[in-house]
């Protein structure tokens, strides 16, 4: 049950944003209240092989929220038979779009699930190439740049089979720009991109170590295999130049960031079976940008920079010159977008949406767990109403879902 009242507990110091499921804001969780006690999860399957209760679980899901569907006894029976004969199954085209759909409604951290309905799934179950995957992953940006107007977009690439484990994108991101030690603890660029980078340039990638030097596509078509680098083509790329409304020095900066936040280092897992190559992606909200990337201590570090060209006394934290400056920031990413014409929420509309997203789904009858700690925007979370309000708990057996992914 939501219980919708203020707040009445201290926030925890705010941490550095983890890599989840979703490209919306992140902030800091509340003291954790005891989770309530649930039956243990039962231990996972072999690599590859499909547990026949999630499978029902999931048949049986697909035909409940699908009227049109039937009855599923049948499919239920064909999916049991073939899970007995080759230790997994196939899912229809149907399925496999109604699970990656369900994944988002079921992602925790994600804010944007008001949108859940409308993500277009790709079925490019057949290539397990590294090739055939780079170049789809390339289309897939493509597709959901979408000339600006960015769209939910998922592309699914061959799943984990018995004995023969599907390949996988070694990114976090399909887009993200590379991190190099300028030596006194120093870096040029992103330090979350340093270790890709570190491994591209063993595999032969040459860069100029600029600041937003956009990483190679690594894939690995099966374990202790070479990976196979491939550079993103610019028109897959959409960066847009980050200026200020106010500041005509902003542009002088030199900043820019990228237009789709395309997820590539998440296992999409449908009914026991896992899809560990699945990209996917929303569209940015503004303060994951101007309050996490470019603002965080360990990222891009701008505030001090910014402070200095706003004039900002910064010679005690109580002049606030880090909120002063952080604003300015968040302020120069939404009005670089919005001039370019890139797709990108602001913090109080998705946290309105989001409360919608929560209404519609109690009308349902479903639950909608979340983690407070993501879904609160790290720019004035108190003044949003997804701040004064507890959610349901999460519980990670939930499925179907994007999870961790496992190592080889």
């Amino acid at each position: 049950m939501i219980f919708n009242r203020l707040r009445t507990r201290t926030p925890a110091p705010r941490t550095p944003a983890p890599t989840g499921a979703c490209p919306y804001g992140h902030g800091a969780p509340p003291a954790p209240a005891p989770a309530p006690p649930r039956a243990p999860r039962p231990a996972p399957s072999p690599p590859g092989f499909t547990d026949p209760e999630q499978a029902a679980d999931f048949v049986r899901q697909f035909h409940r929220e699908r009227p049109g569907a039937g009855d599923h006894r049948p499919r239920l029976r064909q999916v049991m038979d073939e899970i007995d004969r080759t230790g997994t199954y196939e899912h229809t085209p149907d399925e496999l779009a109604f699970g990656a759909r369900v994944a988002w409604r079921n992602s925790a951290r994600c804010i944007g699930r008001l949108y859940w309905r409308s993500l277009v799934v790709r079925d490019l179950r057949r290539l397990s190439s590294a090739d055939d995957i780079a170049e789809e992953c390339f289309e897939h940006l493509r597709l959901a740049t979408n000339g600006g107007r960015v769209r939910p977009l998922i592309s699914v690439f061959a799943p984990d089979r018995p004995g023969r484990p599907a390949p996988r994108i070694l990114n976090q991101q399909l887009v993200r720009y590379a991190g190099h030690p300028a030596g006194n603890g120093r870096w040029t660029g992103d330090p979350a991109g340093a270790q890709l980078a570190a491994r591209a340039r063993e595999l032969g990638w040459k860069c100029g170590e600029e600041r937003f030097d956009v990483l190679p596509l690594l894939v690995q078509e099966r374990p202790g295999a070479r990976p196979e680098w491939y550079e993103v083509p610019d028109d897959a790329a959409l960066e847009v130049e980050l200026t200020h409304p106010d500041h005509g020095w902003f542009a002088e900066l030199g900043l820019r960031w990228y237009a789709v936040p395309a997820i590539s280092d998440m296992t999409l897992e449908v009914g026991g079976v896992r899809y560990p190559a699945a990209p996917f992606n929303g569209w940015y909200m503004g303060t994951e940008i101007g309050a996490r990337n470019l603002a965080d201590a360990d990222r891009y570090d701008l505030l001090g920079e910014v402070a200095g060209r706003l004039g900002l006394d910064t010679s005690s934290e109580r002049t606030l010159w880090r909120d002063r400056a952080l604003v300015e920031l968040n302020v120069a990413v939404l009005h670089s977008f919005q001039e370019a014409g890139v797709t990108m929420a602001d913090h109080h509309t998705e946290s309105e949406r989001f409360i919608r997203h929560i209404a519609q789904e109690k009308r349902l009858g479903r639950p909608t767990p979340a983690d407070w700690s993501w879904i609160v925007p790290p720019v004035s979370g108190g003044l949003t109403p997804v701040y004064h309000r507890y959610y349901d708990p999460v519980d990670a057996s939930v499925r179907p879902a994007f999870v961790a992914r496992e190592p080889w």
